[in-house]
């Protein structure tokens, strides 16, 4: 179906699409979307960041598949656009942790991210200041 919102594409709602839009539709349904959390198993967080907004979910695994607690996203403020993508992407860590605080703390967590200069924080001893106050809060 996603073929149908390329452009210049005639919209033909063909027998596929029918049989797409109903297994979406299925799934949506039967599985359930959103868990209660299971407080003895690791959370997982993904991260991400674009020009203009963050977002977050939280989740865990059940039998090897990533399930959903929660989710968050923002728009940033007219300063934080202007950050860097390290920055943006850190921001999205850090808002993810002060949003979801009450099912991380004290918790094992798992933070994915598609930024691997992240990393590179932590070992970095000249970043700037609202970088190592983020690095401290993690």
């Amino acid at each position: 179906m996603t073929r149908l919102l390329e452009k210049d594409t005639p919209f033909i709602f063909s027998k596929e699409c029918v049989e797409a839009f109903q297994t979406l539709k299925r799934r949506l349904t039967e599985a359930p979307i959103v868990i209660a959390p299971d407080w003895d198993m690791p959370f997982e967080l993904m991260c991400d960041a674009s020009d203009f907004a963050i977002r977050a979910v939280l989740g865990q695994r059940q039998d090897k598949h990533f399930r959903l607690i929660h989710y968050a996203s923002k728009t940033m403020t007219e300063a934080e656009s202007n950050y860097t993508t390290m920055e943006k992407e850190m921001l999205a860590v850090v808002y993810a942790f002060e949003k979801f605080w009450s099912y991380l703390i004290m918790n094992i967590s798992i933070v994915y991210t598609d930024h691997s200069a992240l990393k590179y924080l932590f070992a970095k001893k000249d970043s700037k200041a609202r970088l190592l106050r983020w690095v401290l809060l993690l």
